[in-house]
C-alpha cells in the first residue's frame, strides 16, 4: 500500500493530468448552422491543437439549456446572431465578462458590450433591396422616408417577431424617440403590398417576381440568394448615408459564467477577432468582417461601401422590449 504523501502525490497528478486534457478542448454553443462555424473551428484546430466541440440549435433553447445547467455547465461560450439574442443572454445571468485587451484592440466598442460579456465577429447591413426593373436608386433615400406614400403598395416586409427587424425598430427609436418611430412604422406597414414574410429570401424572391418594389433585408442573404441567381433583378441601397448611416448588426459571442474552461475559452475567442479567423468566418457566412482592419470578401466587397449607424448594437437590447410593443400598436405582424 503507497504512503499517504504518495496517494495523494499520485491524485494531484490525476487531476492536473484531466485538467490539461480539459483544456485542451473547448464547448461552443451554437446558433449558426454547422457549415457556417466548422471552417473556423477547424482552422483554429490546426493552428493550436485545441479541440472545439460545438452544438448547435436555436439561441431559446440554448440559452435556457445554459441556464438550466447552471454550475454544471458543458458550454463554454455562446455564439448567437443580432445583439438582441446578446442582450438577452446576459440578462439572463448567463454570462461573464472577457476582460482582454486583444479583443479591446480587435472590436470597436460599439460591436461590444459596455460590461464585456459579449463581443461581436461579424458584421451584417440590414439595408433596402429594391427591383432593377422598377426602381431607380434615386428614388430612394432612408428608412424613414420607405412611409412616404410613393411607396404605398409597393414595400415588402419580413415579420416583426424576428429579432432582426426588433433591433432595427429599437435602433428607430434611440434616434427618434417612440413617437415619431411609431409613425415611421404605421407608414410601412401601410405601404404594405402583401402580408409579411417568414425569412428575408422569400422577401428578396418577392422582389425578383414583382410582388413589390422595395424591401429590408440583412445583406448576407442578398449574398446567398444572388450567389444562386446571378441574373437576379434585385440590388442592396445603403440608406441614411446623409445622416446616421446604415444600421448595422452582428453574430456575436460570450463567455458562460460556469465556463469549465474559461482560459481556453478566451484564447479563442480572442483569436476569432483576429485577422486570419476574421477572413475565414466573414467570408463564409458573406458578411463583413467585425475587425475594421480586416477588409470583407471579394464579393462582399462588390456590393459598395457605406457608412454604418454609430449606436453601440447593444441599444438593440436594451429597446428590444419597447420596439416590440410598439411594433405590435403599429400594427406590423
Amino acid at each position: 500500500m503507497l504512503p499517504r504523501k504518495h496517494v495523494l502525490a499520485a491524485l494531484a497528478l490525476t487531476l492536473f493530468g484531466t485538467a490539461a486534457q480539459a483544456a485542451d478542448e473547448v464547448v461552443v454553443y451554437s446558433s449558426r448552422i454547422d457549415e457556417l462555424i466548422k471552417p473556423v473551428f477547424d482552422a483554429y484546430t490546426k493552428e493550436t491543437g485545441v479541440k472545439i466541440k460545438f452544438i448547435t440549435d436555436k439561441e431559446a433553447p440554448l440559452m435556457q439549456r445554459i441556464k438550466a445547467e447552471g454550475k454544471n455547465a458543458t458550454a463554454d461560450l455562446l455564439l448567437t446572431v443580432d445583439a438582441g439574442n446578446l442582450w438577452q443572454a446576459e440578462q439572463m445571468g448567463i454570462l461573464q465578462p472577457i476582460k482582454s485587451d486583444i479583443i479591446d484592440k480587435n472590436i470597436p466598442a460599439q460591436y461590444r458590450a459596455s460590461s464585456h460579456d459579449w463581443t461581436g465577429l461579424s458584421l451584417r447591413a440590414r439595408t433596402i433591396a429594391y427591383s432593377t426593373d422598377r426602381v431607380k436608386p434615386e428614388e430612394l433615400s432612408t428608412y424613414e422616408a420607405l412611409a412616404d406614400k410613393n411607396w404605398e403598395g409597393r414595400l415588402c416586409l419580413r415579420t416583426a417577431k424576428k429579432v432582426y427587424n426588433q433591433s432595427l425598430t429599437a435602433t428607430l427609436i434611440e434616434t427618434h424617440g417612440e413617437q415619431k418611430t411609431e409613425e415611421i412604422i404605421k407608414g410601412w406597414v401601410n405601404n404594405l403590398s402583401t402580408d409579411v414574410f417568414s425569412d428575408d429570401t422569400a422577401l428578396l424572391q418577392a422582389i425578383n417576381a414583382g410582388q413589390c418594389d422595395v424591401g429590408i433585408v440583412n445583406t448576407y442573404y442578398y449574398g446567398r440568394l444572388h450567389k444562386e441567381n446571378p441574373k437576379l433583378a434585385v440590388k442592396l441601397f445603403w440608406p441614411n448615408q446623409a445622416d446616421r448611416g446604415v444600421h448595422v448588426n452582428l453574430s456575436g459571442i460570450g463567455l458562460t459564467k460556469y465556463a469549465p474552461h474559461p482560459e481556453a475559452a478566451k484564447k479563442l475567442v480572442e483569436w476569432m477577432t483576429g485577422e486570419h479567423a476574421q477572413k475565414i468566418f466573414a467570408g463564409v457566412n458573406q458578411e463583413f468582417p467585425a475587425n475594421p482592419a480586416v477588409a470583407p470578401s471579394e464579393e462582399v466587397a462588390a456590393w459598395g461601401t457605406f457608412k454604418a449607424d454609430t449606436i453601440p448594437v447593444e441599444v438593440a437590447g436594451k429597446r428590444q422590449a419597447e420596439a416590440i410593443r410598439l411594433m405590435d400598436r403599429a400594427g406590423w405582424n
